[in-house]
């Protein structure tokens, strides 16, 4: 009888052991599983931001690739619009000819209207109603006549007889910064070398540049600096932005140095371009000075200072100016309530005028403020 409970309370204590060993197991099972699971997750997560960083550097590639092809659509869109201008017809089909290419005066110039206006350096066009010869992309040459001309800016305007040309696009020269890429685009040599593109950066604004020519001394002022290239050929070709937006016209490089080109502001002309545009003319209204902004006075003379305005340093015989009443040293502080900081200020302002025009100017005399109207009168 006794072994027969022995036998009994054996079979129950193994029985007990089986179930735990089985629980023991069972949660040994969800603890790997457990564990196992956490890896695949962890490995999912790690094969995700894999997938996320291959398809970011795949955008980037590809946002690469997209702004090369959009320079590289842009500067042709822009170069359909650079021209070639000499003074002198080559005998050949097009001034571009390798042939005595030295002597035929080479400069660019930029189609701003459809209908045949091109613009240009007026020391590669010339003066007023003298004649130039103007190459077109196709390589057909056509004559060309100054329209109007500027030797104190150095711009032109020609006009070919032609229609339906295609048209640069005019960005903002006041909006320009330090450091923005830009591209020049000329023909620096000669056919080898037409419609040339270099590119750099704008360097500085509001420059102000002194020349000795004829025994006298000239500024130009409010010069875009860039260290783009430009060579003899490259005056009176674009300055393009990164938007293919044309915010100055290659004029100047200084010979002594390297890298240091300037253009041009093309806001100081988009008014007289509005009017041939629109009329086909461009009556040019004239104040009668020769003024300097604060950034001229090193040159002249250290001892003048003034804050604002701009220093009128030569009034002209017979002018507007002195009909009102201007002096040699009065400051123009503003025009019809335009405040006066830069020449250019005052010049693109009296752009937007005719002849016969009023203007309010406020000036600045032995430091007191007077207010004088003038009559604009044609130059």
């Amino acid at each position: 009888m006794k072994d027969y409970y022995k036998q009994d309370k054996n079979k129950k204590l193994k029985g007990e052991l089986i179930k735990v060993l089985i629980i023991l197991l069972v949660f040994l099972i969800l603890i790997l599983s457990y564990i196992l699971y956490q890896k695949t997750q962890i490995t999912d997560t790690n094969l995700s931001e894999q997938k996320v960083t291959i398809e970011r550097t795949l955008q980037t590639v590809e946002e690469v690739k997209e702004n090369d092809k959009t320079v590289t659509e842009m500067i042709a869109d822009i170069n359909s619009t650079v021209v070639g201008i000499s003074k002198v017809k080559n005998s050949g089909n097009s001034i571009f000819s390798s042939e005595n290419i030295t002597n035929l005066g080479l400069g660019t110039g930029l189609i701003v209207g459809k209908d045949g206006y091109i613009l240009t350096n007026a020391h590669v066009s010339g003066e007023r109603y003298s004649k130039c010869y103007v190459t077109l992309v196709d390589g057909k040459t056509y004559d060309g006549t100054v329209v109007w001309s500027n030797t104190d800016i150095d711009m032109s305007i020609v006009k070919i007889n032609q229609k339906h040309l295609p048209v640069a696009t005019l960005g903002d020269s006041d909006a320009i910064q330090v450091g923005e890429t830009v591209y020049a685009i000329g023909n620096p040599i000669g056919f080898e070398f037409q419609r040339s593109v270099t590119s750099g950066i704008v360097s500085a604004i509001n420059r102000t540049i002194k020349f000795e020519e004829n025994e006298q001394e000239t500024y130009m002022e409010d010069l875009i600096q860039t260290d783009a290239t430009i060579n003899p050929g490259n005056s009176g070709g674009p300055l393009i932005n990164i938007d293919g937006q044309v915010i100055g016209i290659n004029g100047v490089k200084i010979t002594s140095a390297e890298g240091i080109s300037f253009a041009i502001p093309i806001n100081t002309v988009k008014s007289v371009i509005a009017s041939f545009n629109t009329s086909g003319k461009f009556e040019e209204a004239s104040l009668g000075i020769f003024a300097f902004d604060k950034n001229v006075l090193g040159y002249i003379d250290q001892n003048l200072r003034f804050n604002e305005g701009i220093y009128v340093a030569r009034v002209n015989t017979n002018s507007a100016a002195e009909s009102a009443g201007i002096k040699e040293g009065d400051i123009l502080l503003s025009i019809d309530d335009h405040k006066l900081g830069r020449m250019c200020d005052l010049r693109c302002y009296i752009y937007t005028k005719k002849p016969g025009d009023t203007v309010v100017l406020r000036v600045q005399r032995n430091y007191r403020e007077i207010e004088v109207e003038a009559v604009l009168k044609r130059k």
